[in-house]
């Protein structure tokens, strides 16, 4: 790809998976709009991102990203935003201390609104109507009228994620963060969980170095590092017209960032060499990500590799594999071994999620918390194996008491989905099933510092 790169250089290639608006104009004029409203995250903080994702790469640090599958208007509030914030938090703990070294936490936040799909159209009850594609097309709503896409949804988007970052800013460095407190909560989580005797060990290690700190007459809330901490968001870039409007250039470089999310990643569905989507990834400097399913050859892989990152920059590039429990162990060595052999610096993800994604005897979409776990160990195992770092994990998860995923340390079960089931696209982890997820890669993150690793799971056994 040698033609010169523009914001807009994407629109003279194919483009997969883009809504299908109406009214040209009315888009026209919504996208002019976006690019005269402020940024909403700067470049200097996406390049701080990327060093701390150059660190992860090096294996001195380990990336949590985690959030919505889809993020919708309708549960847009102060105390979601806080729960999920409270959550991740929660996690980052474990992972810090389990793995000792620092976690970088991503949340999939503050943009994550528009949603690939298998197919353009649904069909209920012998209806047949376009699929819904998020919040920032069209509603959920199954009616004719509420799935057409409508620009001006892109505007409620944007204040949307305006909103909330203003207010993750604000518990990330405000004081909400703090080290004791985050750790008071786990060992509310501790009291309340059926596996507590299990995370027990590890809770009461945690509680001595507090004490031992506040021993030594280091006071928590007098401490930066200790009262607040780094946040960063992340999204899939499928709206590319989106995307254009909030791309704006660096003063201080002259370099073009992507200010909708300080990272952002490109779709399994969306990865093809010569579209759209990689013509406009190539051209920002955002630290992005790639996900990687079953069909990606480790070739293809090294080619996009060398148009995303033709710098190979420590951190510019985290790849995020999406295989499912059963083919892990099939897909990820090979890629590994080829993006070894070539010498290419990246992040290596992993998402245990959307490949092990269901559809429950109830006829609802789930995903077993034991497969999701399986795939997490698979990953590990296979790093620790091909000797690289198992660089981070892509999860979707909520700070809300959903039952969406069975299983997990309340065994949630079939029957029980209907309870809760919240989710506007594919079911997330629970607040307690994340936190209980964290607590056993905290176990696989202790193994791989100590040099071990766990036995692979055999694909039959799934």
């Amino acid at each position: 790809m040698s033609e010169r790169w523009t914001p807009e250089s994407w629109r003279s290639k194919p483009v997969l998976q883009v809504p299908d608006y109406p009214d040209a104009k009315a888009l026209a004029d919504v996208e002019a709009q976006l690019a005269t409203f402020p940024p909403l995250v700067f470049a200097g903080e996406a390049r701080n991102l990327k060093k701390a994702l150059g660190r992860v790469a090096a294996g001195e640090a380990f990336l949590l990203q985690g959030g919505d599958c889809a993020e919708s208007f309708a549960e847009h509030g102060a105390n979601n935003i806080r729960d999920f914030f409270r959550v991740l938090l929660q996690m980052a703990v474990v992972l810090t201390y389990a793995g000792a070294v620092p976690v970088v936490k991503v949340g999939r936040v503050a943009g994550q609104f528009a949603k690939p799909r298998s197919s353009p159209t649904e069909k209920i009850n012998g209806v047949e109507l376009p699929s819904y594609r998020g919040d920032i097309v069209n509603d959920i709503a199954f009616t004719k009228e509420a799935r057409i896409p409508d620009p001006q949804r892109q505007l409620m988007a944007y204040r949307q994620s305006a909103a909330t970052l203003n207010l993750l800013r604000a518990f990330a460095t405000g004081g909400y963060a703090n080290l004791g407190s985050v750790h008071q909560w786990m060992l509310g989580f501790l009291k309340d969980s059926p596996q507590s005797r299990r995370y027990k060990e590890l809770a009461d290690r945690i509680s001595d170095a507090l004490n031992f700190m506040r021993a030594c007459g280091l006071d928590l809330e007098a401490h930066p590092e200790l009262r607040a901490t780094d946040f960063y968001t992340s999204h899939e870039a499928l709206l590319l017209g989106y995307e254009q409007a909030m791309t704006r250039v660096d003063s201080t470089t002259g370099d073009w960032y992507a200010t909708s999310g300080h990272m952002i990643w490109i779709g399994d569905r969306t990865r093809q060499l010569d579209h759209g989507h990689i013509e406009y990834f190539r051209g920002i400097k955002n630290p992005i990500g790639l996900k990687c399913g079953p069909s990606l050859k480790p070739d293809e892989l090294l080619k996009l590799i060398d148009v995303l990152n033709p710098d190979n920059e420590p951190g510019r590039l985290t790849l995020i594999g999406r295989f499912g429990s059963d083919k892990v162990g099939e897909h990820l060595p090979n890629m590994i071994r080829a993006v070894k052999r070539e010498g290419k610096v990246v992040v290596w993800s992993c998402d245990p999620m959307h490949g092990n994604t269901i559809t429950s005897t109830s006829g609802y979409k789930t995903r077993p918390f034991d497969r999701i776990l399986s795939e997490v160990k698979s990953f590990f195992t296979i790093h620790a194996a091909e000797g690289t770092h198992a660089g981070g994990v892509h999860l979707e998860m909520t700070g809300q008491d959903v039952t969406e995923c069975i299983g997990g340390a309340r065994a949630i079960t079939d029957e029980h989905l209907n309870d809760r089931y919240h989710t506007v696209c594919d079911p997330r982890l629970n607040a307690e099933q994340s936190i209980d997820m964290a607590f056993l890669i905290a176990e696989l993150l202790k193994q791989e510092r100590a040099g071990k690793a766990t036995p692979m799971p055999a694909a039959a056994g799934l």
